[in-house]
């Protein structure tokens, strides 16, 4: 298949660009900068998703958009950042929804990217695809998000949204972020560490979209492996897995002063399964969070 991404060199993408062509599909990329695609193989299109839709040569012939965009979360929130967070994926999502309106021969799919923030802060309570939306600003962008997604399936498309977690993988992410507080022996537990995390190894989030991309489904899919923990469990597998016991606990007044609102997002519990996408035929390489995460810091040492 003939496939084009948005986001294809960002964490995920630099994986997923190299998987699809293995798998024997084209890649193009959109990019705010095409020359600097260097990539065997890898085709590449000017595209600023907050600016307008996409040039139309770009999806002459497309098969699947996959569209991943966005600008980071995991930042300081301000009002100019929670506005450039949720225009980035809303009017970005938009945008390509119009660009895609404009074609005759128009792509057969939107894999869209969603994320777990979708469900809010939600305890204990299990969350499916099929769970109702949450509240706050991340839940509300998701919302906005998807809602756009949806309108390429009037336009006959088959819509796929996938709500990633939290992404475990060499490279960046919160591994990188992870590796030298826990080397410098500060690495804890985040307020109670009860609060339910939705993981995923890097090669099953990009499985995912690549089945998505590939089979026949639609609708919701959960990006997160079926067995969520909780955050003092997944600090003392990332501990173990780095040989570096940890210790500490960093209160929540200490998260608040360094990340803001976001903090509100670092202290949320979402016990996310992925129903859908294991009924779908989905098969997960990684379900336990000691193996994903030994996995994944021996690829990062």
């Amino acid at each position: 298949m003939n496939i084009i991404i948005s986001g294809g060199r960002g964490f995920i993408g630099t994986q997923m660009v190299p998987a699809l062509i293995a798998a024997g599909h084209v890649v193009t990329v959109w990019s705010r900068t095409p020359q600097e695609e260097k990539r065997a193989g890898v085709g590449a299109y000017y595209w600023n998703p907050v600016e307008g839709p996409p040039q139309p040569e770009s999806l002459e012939k497309i098969d699947v958009v996959i569209h991943m965009a966005g600008e980071s979360v995991a930042q300081k929130w301000n009002p100019e950042v929670k506005a450039r967070i949720r225009e980035s994926r809303v009017i970005g999502t938009r945008n390509l929804v119009a660009g895609i309106e404009k074609m005759l021969d128009r792509p057969k799919a939107l894999v869209c990217s969603s994320a777990t923030g979708f469900y809010g802060d939600r305890d204990d309570e299990v969350l499916t695809e099929e769970s109702a939306p949450g509240s706050g600003f991340l839940s509300d962008v998701c919302q906005e998000w998807e809602k756009e997604a949806d309108q390429a399936a009037q336009l006959g498309l088959r819509v796929v949204k996938i709500r990633t977690g939290m992404v475990v993988g060499a490279g960046g992410g919160a591994v990188n972020r992870l590796i030298p507080t826990f080397k410098a022996k500060m690495g804890g537990k985040l307020g109670s560490g009860k609060q339910w995390m939705p993981w995923i190894h890097m090669r099953d989030i990009v499985g995912i979209y690549q089945f998505a991309a590939e089979r026949d489904v639609f609708g919701v899919l959960n990006g997160t492996a079926p067995n969520p923990v909780r955050n003092e469990e997944f600090t003392e597998a990332f501990g173990s897995a780095l040989e570096e016991p940890w210790k500490l606990q960093v209160p929540e007044f200490a998260l608040k002063m360094m990340f803001g609102e976001m903090a509100d997002v670092v202290l949320s519990s979402q016990r996310v399964l992925p129903e859908a996408t294991l009924a779908a035929g989905y098969q997960f390489r990684f379900t336990d969070i000691h193996a994903a995460l030994n996995d994944v810091l021996k690829a990062a040492a």
